[in-house]
């Protein structure tokens, strides 16, 4: 099968290559995906799980790409809850072989069944920004209604989702971002847009939660607007800086098969619109990485023409 893989850390962009791999194994409570549509995270050549197991050894040549939609090919020994020929959608593990390939070995539990209504590019935007903007939210900063939240990145992948669950729920948002995320970020539904390059981000004043996806000097300084209580969510990095009276988190994105349903119910049922931008194909998709090929939205990188 053809898959975007790395073998060099020392090569950066340049070492991502299209290359033939075996087709994957599928372990105890596993299936095996026919990958449709992938997406990926422009930082993983700097994450340690793409480069070694768990158990800290070698792992390369690394399948890179985490979030995946698709149909279940095969299944491992005794894996329940899908069946064959069934469509899913979901999240591959970090240390394990991930989802720019024509075919990807998933655990069972960290997919979810996709509806036949929502198509594999748009179901490939969804595990990863959804899971990190709901469990950010929620999960971790513990965000309720009449609450105000500042969101950084307000216009992101993971940004724009949160934005439209925390109006869900009732809170006041604050968004950040560049000039020209100004009209996506209010047309999300912020109540008040900051542009981080010539508005004081001080003018957000004292907030409940801080989720932030920017990091650096942005991050530090949001460490005095959380007020009494609040808390500071992060997943660029542990923060160095912490709220005189609140928490600061940092934290990685965790596979939830119950949460992803509900998350596509919410885009089914209109009460949450994704960012998709450029559709790339899997060859197009070393050169996606690249800072000059980013667009707004999402890329996605689509793997079989059979929608």
């Amino acid at each position: 099968m053809q898959a975007v893989t790395v073998r060099d850390r020392s090569a950066g962009l340049a070492g991502l290559s299209l290359t033939e791999e075996p087709y994957p194994h599928a372990a105890e409570n596993d299936v095996i995906v026919r990958v449709h549509a992938a997406g990926f995270t422009r930082g993983e050549l700097d994450w340690p799980a793409t480069w070694t197991d768990r158990a800290g050894r070698d792992r390369t040549p690394s399948v890179l790409g985490h979030d995946v939609s698709g149909v279940v090919a095969e299944l491992g020994y005794g894996t329940t809850g899908l069946s064959v020929g069934q469509r899913v959608f979901g999240l591959t593990d970090w240390a394990r072989n991930g989802s720019l390939a024509e075919y990807v070995a998933v655990e069972a539990r960290n997919l979810a069944p996709l509806p036949a209504d929502i198509a594999y590019t748009v179901a490939a935007a969804l595990p990863i920004s959804g899971l990190t903007a709901w469990q950010g939210l929620f999960d971790h900063g513990r965000l309720a209604a009449g609450q105000t939240v500042l969101i950084h990145g307000a216009a992101g992948s993971v940004g724009s989702i949160a934005v439209q669950l925390a109006r869900e729920a009732g809170a006041r948002v604050i968004g950040t971002g560049r000039a020209g995320d100004r009209d996506t970020a209010l047309g999300l539904g912020v109540d008040t847009f900051l542009d981080l390059q010539s508005d004081p981000l001080e003018d957000a004043g004292q907030v409940d939660v801080v989720f932030d996806a920017i990091g650096g000097d942005i991050l530090e300084r949001s460490a005095a607007l959380v007020r009494a209580g609040g808390t500071l969510v992060t997943i660029a990095s542990p923060p160095m800086v912490q709220p005189r009276e609140g928490r600061a988190i940092f934290f990685v994105v965790e596979p939830d098969r119950a949460r992803l349903a509900d998350l596509a119910r919410r885009l089914r049922d209109g009460r949450l619109r994704l960012i998709v931008g450029a559709v790339r194909t899997l060859a197009e998709a070393p050169s996606a990485f690249a800072p000059a090929q980013r667009t707004p939205g999402k890329t996605i990188i689509r793997i079989a023409e059979d929608e």
